[in-house]
């Protein structure tokens, strides 16, 4: 897997479109995606875990949720989809996973480049499947830069493979004063729960 999907403003690969199709909680999702993107050919399966693990806002969700590093948009879409009344921000580095993202989201997606996300927006909510491949500084300065911006009851979502060191960050989140938790386990992913510290009792972590 190459960097460049992570870190590449404008990706050297040709832009070959396709369809990605793939069903949550019984709603399918058709989606544009392209080469030069994160997983391109199919829906990552760490993000599939994410998204048919983790509890989806529902319709009466309001406020500002983030997915963070958004590629061609899975994450935000089914976000959108779930919670009509929130505003979604898709972010991410590659300008070509924002296009897709924008063309596959609905009206409540805003699809920005990091620096362009307002300052005073605080997140409900964050998702994400993070690049765990980048290293660690890079990962951790990545996290470091948003999860500090969860509003004081917010909860991120994050999934990473057990083989990728999800126990390790786990305790690196804790390091850094947040609450964090392996909410689910499923096919070899941990989906991670993180609050800020003392923002309310963490439950019983739920293994699937």
């Amino acid at each position: 897997m190459s960097g460049e999907h992570y870190f590449t403003a404008d990706p050297a690969a040709a832009a070959t479109r396709h369809e990605v199709v793939f069903t949550v909680h019984d709603r399918e999702f058709r989606l544009v995606a392209s080469a030069g993107v994160f997983s391109a050919n199919r829906l990552d399966p760490g993000t599939s875990v994410l998204l048919q693990r983790a509890p989806l806002p529902d319709e009466g969700t309001t406020g500002h949720l983030l997915d963070l590093g958004c590629g061609y948009g899975p994450i935000a879409t089914v976000l959108a989809a779930s919670a009509p009344r929130a505003t979604i921000y898709a972010v991410d580095v590659n300008q070509r996973a924002l296009e897709l993202a924008g063309e596959n989201s609905g009206p409540n997606v805003i699809t920005v480049l990091p620096d362009e996300v307002p300052e005073t927006v605080g997140f409900t909510q964050i998702w994400s499947n993070p690049p765990i491949r980048i290293g660690k500084p890079e990962l951790h300065a990545l996290l470091l830069r948003w999860l500090p911006r969860l509003t004081p009851d917010g909860t991120a979502w994050l999934v990473v493979a057990k083989n990728l060191g999800s126990d390790s960050l786990q305790r690196w989140l804790v390091e850094q004063g947040f609450e964090a938790e392996r909410y689910a386990n499923h096919k070899g992913f941990r989906i991670l729960r993180v609050r800020k510290a003392g923002d309310g009792t963490a439950g019983a972590a739920q293994n699937a």
